[in-house]
């Protein structure tokens, strides 16, 4: 009986589990190098995210398996550092001499020359969980050249850091799709608007190829190396490993948060603080009057907005070196927080209080996913929680859609 009692104490202070330890897609390619072909002959789609929890780089790793060859590096926005926030040219990766191509230059797409002697694309990067974000872009542009030049795509799966569980925000509108992608000829234009999923989709990299793959009619060779032990409820912090920002912009897991849906409100004559400490945390220029604003912003639950100043330093950004007055937003419960509507809101205050001054560009519309709501959320009759519920059956049909992509069970 004493025995019995000290396992069942045993059991409650140290319950069983059967989640298995978490491990990316890069990390259990170090694990199991079998999972690449032998003779492989590669070209990397990586940045700075592209790392092992011990410090590995992708390059690294690959280039330690007996019969792989990685022979070029193709590097998204942002550059292979992670630290640039404008257009690059090509160049060298230093440590290794491969040769590194810019996917975010004069063209987004490789030529079939700096592909030559690939059989293999390797992708590697971490995500922001963000349907405008460009890496999505990115390797919808892959699996195409892999479908070209008769490649395999092998995706190293990385987790949603908003977790897989929540949907979000407007489903593209198809037309919009269309439209832009036949006038895009550089590959570059369409980064952001690259297939008619929520603006907070909830899958991985890897679940979004098998989807882009077969709706899109790619049909190229894919493959993904699953992560182990992520559960779609997993937000970043309950992975406990440190925040690398995908971009420059992106500093903190909350950052990435707002910018799910505030992220439009840059398409718009706001400046939102690049190069402060806190990027997409506020929201301004040197004509709004913040006390103003504020007067047509409301209580809403899990989030509160506050007057801020700041002066955004990035170059080829609005108001760089003016002070700026502003709205700093402030997640204060996730869980009970909807996102959507507190930006809605916030886009609503700013023309309430700055009906001439307040304007948008084209890309508003295609970030928000909506043509119709810069107008239509202004109108007395369409509240933003009215706007946003207007998007639940677009919503429900890709809920429907994505289940057949799932790669970890809902």
């Amino acid at each position: 009986m004493a025995r019995l009692i000290v396992v069942l104490l045993i059991l409650l202070v140290c319950p069983l589990t059967t989640q298995a330890a978490f491990m990316t897609g890069l990390e259990r390619l170090a694990q199991d190098p079998s999972l690449i072909a032998p003779g492989a002959r590669v070209a990397l789609i990586t940045n700075h995210t592209g790392m092992t929890a011990d410090g590995r780089s992708t390059l690294t790793v690959l280039s330690a398996i007996p019969g792989v060859q990685v022979r070029a590096i193709f590097a998204p926005e942002h550059g292979l550092s992670g630290r640039f926030d404008q257009h690059l040219g090509h160049g060298h990766d230093p440590a290794s001499g491969l040769p590194v191509y810019s996917l975010y230059g004069r063209s987004c797409i490789p030529t079939k020359e700096m592909l030559a002697g690939i059989n293999t694309l390797v992708f590697d990067i971490q995500d922001a969980g963000v349907r405008y974000y460009t890496y999505l872009g990115t390797l919808h542009r892959m699996l195409m050249v892999a479908r070209t030049y008769d490649m395999q795509v092998l995706v190293l799966d990385r987790p949603n850091p908003l977790g897989g569980d929540q949907i979000e925000g407007a489903v593209l509108d198809p037309e919009m799709v269309q439209r832009s992608h036949a006038k895009d000829t550089s590959g570059c234009r369409t980064l952001t608007i690259t297939h008619p999923i929520p603006t907070r989709h909830g899958m991985t990299l890897g679940e979004l190829a098998g989807m882009l793959n077969q709706e899109t009619a790619i049909h190229a060779s894919l493959r993904v190396i699953t992560m182990l032990g992520w559960q779609r409820k997993d937000h970043w912090p309950a992975l406990q490993r440190s925040w690398v920002p995908p971009s420059p912009n992106l500093k903190d897991y909350t950052a990435a948060l707002l910018y799910s849906a505030f992220g439009p409100l840059e398409a718009t004559n706001l400046s939102v603080a690049r190069g402060t400490l806190e990027p997409f945390h506020q929201y301004g220029a040197p004509w709004v009057d913040s006390q103003a604003v504020l007067k047509h912003l409301p209580a809403l639950p899990g989030i509160a907005f506050h007057p801020t100043r700041f002066v955004p330093t990035a170059a080829g950004h609005p108001y760089r070196g003016q002070v700026c007055q502003g709205i700093r937003v402030t997640i204060t419960d996730e869980n009970r927080v909807n996102l959507p509507v507190a930006a809605l809101h916030l886009v609503k205050a700013l023309r309430t209080a700055h009906p001439t001054q307040y304007r948008a560009d084209s890309g508003f519309r295609g970030m928000v996913g909506d043509p119709l709501v810069w107008q239509g959320v202004t109108s007395a009759e369409a509240t933003p929680e009215r706007w946003v519920s207007a998007w639940q059956p677009a919503l429900n049909d890709f809920r429907k859609r994505r289940k057949a992509f799932l790669l970890y069970p809902e």
